[in-house]
């Protein structure tokens, strides 16, 4: 039976350690193989949340076991405890196979698990990931990485993602489709955080763009370069470059092809729209366009896009 060490110390955040718990410790009815043996460890009583937790075993316990999951730590920008990246960092060297959920990417990288190798964590901190850590290759578009013995998930129910992914790996895709079935979730899911990343815009309503961008997106089903915006603000072209890259942290074109994307995958969730007609009124001009720029921003086609978001439509009748 292998064992998983379910890693638990104050300041944890209790959905990922919840859901770890939750998929590892019930087995599906019907299993072949032993299922899991499911240890939380700890330094000792810890708070989660607001809730008080009593571990099975100690931190130690970490090095003797075969998975051992780090789960999200709240607050990256307190010290992490020295405990948890040294025991993680022996069972690493032990040979166990480690895993991060969210933010306890940083816990991994601390303990140097993740020196040389691709890694994820929540979207909004995968920046400063990269920037304390950059001997890990960073990729915040994906909801979860598989290096073989060190895997690492995005945010919150991307850490579903990958604890399933875990069971297909060892018990195949007929157990982790069963155990999906049982969370209400789908088994897999295609894409990457570009999915629910929302685009960065001015908050200031004196910044220099703050009528520029209102007035481009009521135009985006017309076509649009970066002339015709620097002219709307009376800049040059290379002033306005320089506000766009310290407002959104990107270029006017790239800005652009964002919300025409954004735009149609609104009317994606929306609408009972044709590609086509998605495709005119997002400025892509065609469903092939659309299409090809979509799969590659968002991670899927836009057809597989709207099953996943779709909304009733039209609404029921009262």
């Amino acid at each position: 039976m292998a064992t998983i060490a379910l890693a638990a110390t104050d300041g944890m955040l209790h959905f990922e350690l919840a859901m770890a718990c939750e998929i590892f410790v019930r087995d599906p009815s019907g299993l072949a193989d032993p299922w899991y043996d499911l240890v939380v460890c700890g330094p000792g009583p810890v708070r989660i949340g607001r809730f008080q937790l009593e571990p099975d075993d100690s931190l130690d316990r970490l090095a003797s076991a075969d998975t051992v999951i780090v789960p999200a730590v709240a607050d990256i920008d307190v010290d992490l405890p020295p405990g948890l990246v040294d025991a993680v960092r022996a069972a690493h060297e032990a040979g166990a196979r480690i895993v991060s959920l969210c933010t306890g990417a940083f816990v991994l990288a601390a303990a140097g698990v993740l020196d040389g190798l691709r890694a994820t964590t929540h979207w909004a901190h995968t920046d400063e990931l990269a920037a304390r850590y950059p001997q890990v290759t960073v990729d915040p578009d994906v909801l979860y990485v598989d290096n073989g013995n060190v895997l690492a998930s995005a945010g919150k129910a991307a850490a579903i993602d990958l604890c399933l992914h875990l069971i297909r790996r060892d018990h195949g895709s007929t157990v982790a489709n069963a155990v999906a079935r049982r969370l209400v979730v789908p088994p897999h899911r295609a894409g990457g955080q570009a999915q629910f990343v929302t685009a960065p815009v001015p908050a200031r309503d004196d910044h220099p763009l703050a009528d520029l961008l209102p007035w481009a997106l009521a135009r985006l089903d017309r076509p649009l370069t970066v002339e015709d915006l620097a002219r709307q603000t009376n800049m040059s072209s290379r002033n306005l470059a320089r506000h766009f890259r310290s407002a959104t942290g990107t270029t006017p074109l790239q800005w652009l092809s964002t919300q025409r994307i954004r735009r149609a995958q609104e009317l994606l969730e929306n609408t009972d729209s044709s590609i086509d007609a998605i495709a005119e009124a997002a400025g892509m001009g065609t469903a092939t366009t659309l299409r090809r720029h979509f799969h590659r921003t968002v991670g899927v086609p836009p057809d597989a896009y709207r099953r996943t978001f779709r909304t009733a439509w039209p609404p029921p009748e009262s």
